[in-house]
């Protein structure tokens, strides 16, 4: 990469409305507070065309403002093929949307298509699990993965 050019995340779960909005919230407060919003360019999508256009789940949103992150102005959209020639970070929130996401995959893709979880200290969960069906505390487990995986892929990527 070049480091007269911007660093750019993906983050991708099923439907774009629970888990990668939350990363995406996470990790784009982080990048304003380390000012390095020149250097990164953060995103979201979903592997599912369920939630193209929506908000993130009320709960999501909730959840968030509970630690003063804002996911307001995020709407759902899909990945696209385009997105590998746009993102040199695109991580997935679990193994199933990392596979679909390796369907997708150009043969001449660069950059970095792994788990999300990969960057976390954390060594209970290799995936980020998805809340939508539970209650209040999966909004709250989502939350502590993204922070702590946020914070190490921030340290990754300063340190290129």
């Amino acid at each position: 990469m070049s480091s007269s050019k911007k660093t750019s995340v993906l983050f991708v779960c099923l439907g774009n409305i629970c888990r990668s909005p939350t990363a995406d919230g996470v990790f784009q407060k982080l990048v304003n507070e380390a000012g390095l919003t020149e250097s990164i360019e953060v995103d979201s999508a979903g592997t599912s065309s369920w939630h193209i256009g929506s908000p993130p789940d009320r709960r999501t949103i909730q959840a968030a403002k509970t630690r003063n992150y804002s996911l307001d102005h995020l709407r759902g959209r899909q990945v696209m093929t385009e997105d590998f020639a746009a993102f040199d970070y695109i991580l997935a929130m679990d193994a199933d949307n990392l596979h679909e996401l390796e369907t997708l995959k150009p043969v001449n893709y660069q950059g970095h298509l792994g788990l999300f979880l990969d960057f976390s200290t954390q060594q209970t969960y290799r995936e980020v699990p998805d809340p939508y069906h539970g209650g209040e505390s999966g909004f709250n487990l989502v939350l502590d993965l993204v922070e702590d995986a946020c914070h190490g892929l921030l340290t990754h990527i300063s340190k290129k």
